[in-house]
């Protein structure tokens, strides 16, 4: 019989559902080429120097061109904005120009930042993490000034875009 205690090595369970982390959009651009991607897991990750993860999954469109690109912008997406959500997490960068369906303006590089979005920065890619799962880490410092009011809103949550259908496996 199985231990109730024990769950299996592929499951975070319940733990991942009582997180319910934040929802961001992080794009990129190089070699004349731009994507995003909806993203679930990221976190700051030093306060001094500051720095900022985000894991890509390495199915995803938006990682190939990721990794060629000197800078990402990371998008706090609001409570509002599960249409972005649907678009960025539920259709692939391989099949549509996802930025031809949404406002958006260059940063540095070229680096896509969204119009609709409220709270977002722009960092420069130091480091590469290879974990050895099916994501990989992209740790970023500040590169200028990024976005947010006084007040932010209430971010998108992982509970309310559970139910999109990957653009892509993960």
């Amino acid at each position: 019989m199985p231990d109730p205690d024990q769950q299996p090595a592929s499951d975070l369970g319940g733990f991942a559902e009582a997180v319910d982390g934040t929802m961001y959009v992080v794009t990129a651009a190089a070699g004349g080429r731009r994507a995003g991607c909806l993203v679930g897991f990221a976190s700051q990750c030093s306060i001094e120097p500051p720095r900022f993860v985000v894991w890509l999954s390495t199915a995803n469109h938006t990682y190939d061109v990721a990794r060629a690109a000197r800078h990402l912008t990371v998008h706090v997406l609001g409570r509002d904005q599960r249409a972005l959500a649907e678009l960025f997490g539920g259709l692939t960068g391989d099949d549509v120009d996802k930025f031809a369906r949404t406002a958006w303006r260059p940063g540095p590089d070229g680096c896509p930042v969204l119009s609709d979005v409220r709270v977002w920065f722009t960092g420069r890619v130091e480091l590469v993490v290879e974990a050895g799962g099916d994501h990989v880490g992209f740790v970023l410092s500040p590169a200028g000034p990024g976005a947010g009011p006084a007040e932010p809103p209430g971010p998108l949550r992982f509970g309310a875009v559970r139910d999109v259908d990957a653009g892509h496996p993960a």
